[in-house]
Parts: C-alpha cells; structure tokens; sequence
C-alpha cells in the first residue's frame, strides 16, 4: 500500500486538533489506547504495533520541560499526526486514523533538536476509507507540512548549535565533519526559509552574493571559507584572506545561531502560515536551488568544502516530502491526476538512487570534487526527469491552466 494514501488519511484527525488547538482529553470512542511517556531521554511507548483504523496515544510529559511526540510516515520526515505544547506533568491525547504501513514514534523534549526515542510503529490490518473532500485534504496538506517545517526547524536549532560549538572551540575535525549534517534541515526547508529575506542571506549566502550585494559575509559559508582556508585560497588567489581568529570564530558563530534562532521564532509564530501553493511552489524550487549556476549540481554551493553531495540529497528529500504532502490531492484531480503522480514517484525515485551510489548521511558522501563531469552530467539527466513533471504539480493541484 502507498504511503501517501496512510498520510492523507492518517492526518485528518491530528489535523483537526492543530488547527483548532483543541486538546483531545479524551481519546476517539473506541480507539485503540496507547500510552506514551515523554521524559528528558527516553520516549517510552506501551506498543508498537496497532490494527488499522482509530488509534490513540495518551501521552504524559515525565520530564520537566514542554515537549510534543509525533507519529512519523516511514521515511522518518512526513508527519502522520503531533501533539505539541505538553506542559511537565501534563497529559495529552492524539487520535490518528493509521492506515496499514509502517511509522515512527518519537518525543521531542524542549520541543527542539533531533527527539529522542524514535522507535518503529507498524500498522496491520485492512485498508481503511479514505476521506476525499477536498478541502479536508488541503487542510491536512497545509497543516502537516506546517508542523514539518516547524519540526526542521527546530531541528536546525540544535544542529547548528553543535556545529558551532566545535568550530568555536577549535575542534576543526569535528567541526569539518559536522558541517555538512548542520545544513541538512536547512537544505530541506530552503523556500520557506527563504521567505524571510532578511535571514537567508546572513545564513546561507555565498561570498560572491554575500559582496554582489554589499553585504557583509557571514553565516555558513563563512565559516567553511574559515574551516577550508586551503581551498578558500586557491579558489580566491588574488585576494588577501585570513583565517579568523579566536574572537572571529566566536563572533560568525554567535551570529549564526541568532539568525538560527530568529528563523525559528519565525516559524513559531502565531501568524506564521503557508498555502498549498506555497508547498507545491517550494517543491520545484528546492530542485531548482540544485541546478542553479551557484547551486550544487555544478558544485558552487559548498565550494570550499565539496559537500555538495549532501545538500543536494536534501533538497530532493525536501522537494519529496512537500510532494507527498499533496499526492493524495492530485490523485483526486482525476486521471491526469493519476498520470503525473505515477511520474513523480518514478522519477523520485530514480534521482535517490542516483544520489545513492554516492553515500548517504550515516555513511557521508563522497567529496564532489571526485564526481567527473560525466556522472555529473547523469545527475542533471536525472534531474530534470524529475524537475519537468514536478514542475506541472501546482497547476494540477490548483485545478489550473498551466501558461503556454
């Protein structure tokens, strides 16, 4: 069974309870009960598998910050159904309608960082109807995307923090090996991030766009000119640049993790709100960042470090998760509808295997500056297999005309 059809209709109650900020105390009539304890490190669920239709997670903060739990689609990123905002001492209830598949669970305490205790959760059982109404569908679709970008985000947070910490203490090899991983949520969530003008550029500007524009250079692509200054001088061998001292490194990381901060204040917002357009939008974008001219597929964007590799797998996997968000919506358009989708999961796919053969986060990926043109060129190949029928999803979406 797709899991794109367990999404769809795995959200609508979780969906519900986000919009309306309503806190379900009492599980679904008949639901399947499940308990969760959130502590500072663990996640502990009383099951792990659970029959198809109403489940419900009571779940009670043991720890003494706020944290959320969330039940996660099977590639660990899509979120099925969240409760967040549990004060310490507190109990809150989620009720899913799951589908069979396979999920995760996992609590987030603090309500930032990677969560802890994710654990697989599966799903048996037969089919269950599928709620078509189409407006349910885009509120699902809105409201479970909103909730990841919330999620990469808060995850962002954390990493950053991480990264910085190593750079800032001198720990080059750590801070070299946690650089690219820092990136990741960012990469995922990159249009969104980039509708706040004011932030995108002090976080992730190049130094050619940083001093196009008159702006000084700061944010992740500082600190690798500074981690990589070998490559920074060979790349730029007409200009004077200095490693930063002490002072320096602690200054582009501070400012880093403010900028970070303020993204995530952002998102958090009681007025922070995204549209189905926003989604399919951010989709072809996160794509079109990779074959941009500074972007990773000519190997610009990391040009210091050669982790290319990483933001590109990224961007698909953002571009993907905003894609399943709406695949169930599509489907409804008709056969058309159906067309593309059966497209769009092939070409998908083919371009994460493609990335593949180059490693994987757990792994790393190997340097770009390894990667012939030739390999490079099956890449872009790939790529705009992909990038074409993406490129019909809002229209199709939107049930409008696609410009001539």
């Amino acid at each position: 069974m797709k899991t794109t059809r367990v999404l769809a209709a795995t959200t609508t109650v979780a969906a519900a309870f986000a919009m309306s900020g309503c806190v379900a105390n009492n599980p679904t009539s008949g639901a399947q009960a499940i308990t969760v304890a959130s502590t500072a490190d663990a996640c502990d669920v009383s099951a792990d598998t659970a029959t198809s239709g109403n489940v419900s997670f009571n779940v009670t903060n043991a720890g003494d910050t706020v944290t959320e739990f969330y039940v996660l689609a099977d590639d660990g990123l899509r979120i099925v159904g969240e409760v967040e905002n549990i004060a310490p001492a507190a109990s809150r209830a989620l009720t899913i309608q799951a589908q069979p598949g396979n999920y995760f669970t996992v609590c987030k305490p603090g309500m930032v960082g990677d969560g802890v205790g994710k654990t697989p959760f599966t799903v048996t059982g037969q089919e269950i109807a599928v709620d078509q109404d189409e407006a349910a569908q885009t509120a699902t679709a809105v409201t479970n995307y909103t909730a990841y970008v919330k999620t990469q985000v808060g995850e962002l947070v954390t990493n950053v923090k991480k990264f910085t910490d190593a750079y800032v203490a001198g720990d080059d090899d750590e801070a070299r090996k946690l650089f690219p991983l820092a990136r990741v949520s960012y990469e995922r969530i990159e249009p969104t991030a980039e509708q706040f003008g004011d932030l995108d550029p002090k976080i992730d500007y190049r130094k050619p766009g940083a001093e196009a524009e008159g702006l000084e250079f700061t944010g992740f692509h500082r600190i690798e000119m500074d981690l990589w200054y070998g490559e920074a001088v060979k790349n730029y061998p007409n200009e004077d640049i200095e490693q930063l001292t002490d002072a320096g490194r602690k200054k582009v990381a501070d400012q880093l993790n403010t900028d970070i901060q303020a993204l995530y204040d952002k998102v958090h917002s009681a007025d922070f709100a995204l549209t189905l357009a926003d989604i399919t939008n951010g989709a072809i974008g996160l794509l079109d960042e990779v074959a941009a001219p500074d972007g990773k597929l000519p190997g610009e964007e990391d040009e210091f470090s050669h982790t290319d590799l990483y933001d590109f797998y990224a961007n698909v996997e953002g571009a993907d998760v905003a894609y399943e968000s709406v695949r169930d919506i599509a489907i409804a358009k008709g056969a058309e509808g159906k067309t593309l989708v059966a497209e769009l999961d092939k070409q998908f796919k083919a371009m994460k295997e493609a990335l593949a053969k180059y490693g994987n986060y757990t792994d790393g990926f190997v340097s770009y500056d390894t990667v012939s043109q030739e390999q490079r060129n099956a890449l872009g190949a790939q790529l705009n297999a992909l990038s074409e029928p993406l490129s019909q999803l809002t229209h199709t979406v939107l049930g409008v005309e696609q410009a001539e």
